[in-house]
């Protein structure tokens, strides 16, 4: 009678240990921390508005979680399998083409993709590029674009792990043009007052995009986390995080609409 009674408490135990530790499991987050000001790497910690934004959503939310960096073509991938990660971060665009691969949170970014190049270039809109070198980030809404006005095959559209490789080349005088989105290609002009470089908007040809945190298919997080980012944006702690990493003021009447 003893051991059965032993026995009974400790499978209870177990039972009560497996349930506290399932509601403390953490969301692991993935992220490509080469894209400052979005996320970057400051030594060994992974910094910038996303990183502090999806904070103020998580704590919102009331769930812990963990983030890594583990590059652009791995987070995509690994996001999608679900396995090793719940969702990713990553100054990511939502576009119909990624919709049928992944599920999107809310918009929480409202961002366009802008040429980066001399000062002293002809360029002046995104069609002057359709006869130059121009490097871009693989995968990104940037190479979309320019694979459909040059030809996705084009030899003189040249693709790069990172925006970082991209604005090297061009310093290198490898491509006449970078094309990224404008907060990266914002905070390189920024950080390089001595580079005689420009950055050229273009509405008519770089349409408005949105950036989303990116969920596997049929992922419960979106349920979860959508009602936190809208409360962030409202209560005013997205226009604190916008203005410590921009300098102004963010306009979210779009987002609030979306």
């Amino acid at each position: 009678m003893r051991k059965w009674l032993i026995v009974s408490v400790l499978v209870s135990l177990a039972l009560v240990l497996t349930s506290c530790s399932g509601s403390s499991e953490k969301i692991r987050f993935a992220t490509d921390a080469a894209y400052a000001p979005m996320e970057f790497m400051d030594k060994d910690e992974i910094v910038g508005f996303d990183i502090d934004f999806l904070a103020a959503v998580m704590e919102e939310a009331g769930l812990e979680y963990t983030i890594s960096n583990i590059g652009w073509d791995t987070m995509l991938e690994s996001v999608r399998q679900g396995k090793e990660y719940d969702a990713g971060i990553s100054s990511v665009s939502i576009t119909d083409e990624r919709k049928e691969t992944y599920d999107f949170s809310v918009p929480y970014f409202e961002s366009t993709n802008m040429i980066l190049t001399s000062a002293s270039s002809p360029i002046f809109s995104a069609l002057d590029l359709l006869e130059m070198k121009v490097a871009v980030q693989t995968a990104t809404t940037a190479d979309i674009i320019m694979s459909e006005l040059m030809g996705k095959d084009n030899s003189n559209l040249k693709r790069f792990e990172s925006n970082a490789l991209a604005i090297l080349e061009l310093e290198n005088n490898g491509v006449d043009a970078v094309v990224a989105d404008n907060m990266i290609v914002g905070e390189y002009i920024k950080n390089n007052p001595d580079k005689d470089f420009v950055g050229i908007f273009d509405s008519e040809n770089f349409a408005g995009e949105y950036y989303g945190i990116l969920f596997p298919k049929g992922s419960d997080l979106k349920a979860k986390l959508d009602p936190a980012i809208k409360a962030v944006i409202e209560n005013g702690t997205y226009a604190v995080i916008y203005e410590k990493w921009f300098g102004q003021a963010p306009d979210v009447t779009k987002l609030l609409e979306q």
